[in-house]
């Protein structure tokens, strides 16, 4: 499982860390990760000796979010928005497997935790963040809709919609500890206890019995109602891929 161009992944026990490796792009979410993500999962998925996943970034930032550059590239290269609109149709589907999952995720963050990278985040069962998270959701303030992956309904469900909502509209930066007030984070530590922070709920789990852990997880997965809140993930593909192109076409001659 070591052979990703974007990736570094290690298994210890039954216990897989996944970290986003392309630090010179802040961790930026690009169809190349995207397509190594999926692939990881759907591995880690068919292995009867993996309980937990751990998702996390190298480098200084967890993630700053979709890959922006790669958008305003497939949109010169195919006006027509088909490609882009692939590209935010494969984001959906790692999204709705990381929401379906019946392995145990943990999301370990630490630094810039933007965009998508938080709608990653957020989709993981635990999430742990370093003192010097900072999270944005700064879509609207980049003229486009909150629409990458359907990711919308979770974070409503997991922060509350009242704070979502005013987050959402003014692009505000928020820091861990307001993250962990909404509920988007479960615990905060310093930088430095990270690793030992993960190690506490993931050594735990890898005790438990692996069908008993799954029949959680599938059980969770159901009471979570994700069915529903997987619902106008196509609708939010669509959306996205139509304002990008509209904004493409406005900065033409």
């Amino acid at each position: 499982m070591n052979s990703y161009k974007t990736l570094l992944v290690t298994l210890e026990s039954s216990v897989l860390t996944v970290q986003l490796n392309i630090p010179e792009s802040d961790n930026a979410i690009s169809g190349q990760v995207l397509d190594d993500l999926l692939d990881v999962l759907f591995r880690a998925e068919a292995d009867p000796g993996i309980r937990v996943l751990i998702l996390a970034g190298a480098g200084d930032d967890f993630s700053v979010g979709g890959d922006r550059t790669e958008f305003s590239t497939l949109l010169a290269q195919d006006p027509s928005g088909e490609a882009l609109s692939a590209l935010l149709t494969k984001a959906e589907r790692l999204c709705d497997a990381l929401r379906g999952t019946e392995l145990v995720t943990i999301a370990r963050l630490h630094g810039r935790v933007i965009g998508a990278g938080l709608g990653l985040a957020v989709l993981c069962d635990l999430r742990v963040g370093a003192d010097n998270c900072r999270f944005r959701m700064p879509e609207l303030g980049l003229g486009v809709p909150p629409a990458w992956g359907g990711i919308l309904p979770r974070l409503l469900r997991e922060g509350g919609q009242p704070e979502v909502r005013e987050l959402l509209l003014t692009c505000a930066a928020f820091d861990a500890s307001k993250a962990k007030e909404l509920s988007l984070l479960n615990k905060v530590v310093p930088l430095e206890q990270l690793d030992s922070a993960v190690r506490e709920w993931s050594k735990p789990l890898t005790r438990r019995s692996p069908l008993a852990l799954r029949m959680t997880k599938k059980a969770l997965n159901a009471y979570g109602n994700t069915a529903q809140l997987a619902v106008g993930s196509s609708f939010d593909t669509a959306l996205l891929t139509s304002v990008l192109s509209a904004r493409e076409l406005t900065r033409r001659p």
